[in-house]
């Protein structure tokens, strides 16, 4: 393992309750960077988590993609426990351990990261994008099938179309996105080092004819066939 992402696996804090969960969000999303902070991009990964609930049990899978081209570079998969219970806007606590680990596991260390979760439109700001990101300080964006907080005025329904995401106390947080048309869109928002324009461009940019970006949807097949 690299003693680097060690390191941070053993400074992190996961052993909280709840409510020392949430104050440790509230204290982190201070750290979380909503700018362009990064120079080419040539490689994309994707990261996709499933924890077997009741059972104490995870597996994190990353793929490496080669960008624009999108060609597998580099993927691995982890399995590990998971102590942290099932609550919603806390489910970081439950998946970053696992995405640390699965990690520090690569041999191409990716430019930009894709999470199967939201980022920046989460109740704190604070969702599994943005924790992973800090704690990694890699450009991250959250990709998201289904609305966690906010409202929207529905895209158009050709591909490409966007609308602002907007969080009930009314700044925005992220875009809705049609990546195929006339087909239900996905919520994107920027995780660290990034903008929120930059994230749906390139969550655009990253799927390929389907409704999920490629990134997460190899993650989510490479999970599958384990």
């Amino acid at each position: 393992m690299c003693d680097t992402i060690k390191a941070m696996i053993d400074a992190a804090q996961w052993d909280l309750t709840p409510q020392e969960a949430v104050e440790l969000q509230l204290r982190l999303c201070g750290r979380v960077v909503l700018r362009d902070q990064f120079d080419r991009v040539r490689t994309v990964a994707g990261v996709d988590v499933r924890v077997t609930r009741g059972r104490g049990e995870g597996r994190c899978a990353i793929v490496v993609l080669s960008y624009p081209e999108l060609e597998t570079v580099d993927a691995v998969i982890c399995e590990g426990s998971v102590n942290f219970p099932y609550i919603p806007g806390l489910l970081a606590f439950r998946e970053v351990p696992l995405v640390l680990q699965a990690f520090a596991r690569l041999h191409e260390r990716p430019d930009l990261v894709f999470f199967d979760g939201h980022g920046l439109a989460h109740p704190r700001r604070f969702g599994l994008a943005c924790h992973a990101g800090v704690v990694l300080d890699v450009p991250s964006i959250g990709c998201a099938k289904s609305l966690l907080i906010g409202r929207y005025q529905e895209p158009g329904t050709v591909a490409g179309s966007t609308s602002d995401l907007v969080a009930p106390e009314g700044d925005v947080v992220g875009k809705v996105v049609r990546t195929r048309t006339g087909v239900k869109p996905i919520f994107v928002s920027p995780g660290h080092r990034i903008s929120i324009e930059s994230a749906a461009r390139f969550a655009l940019e990253c799927t390929r004819g389907l409704r999920i970006p490629e990134p997460t949807r190899r993650a989510h097949i490479l999970l599958q066939q384990e």
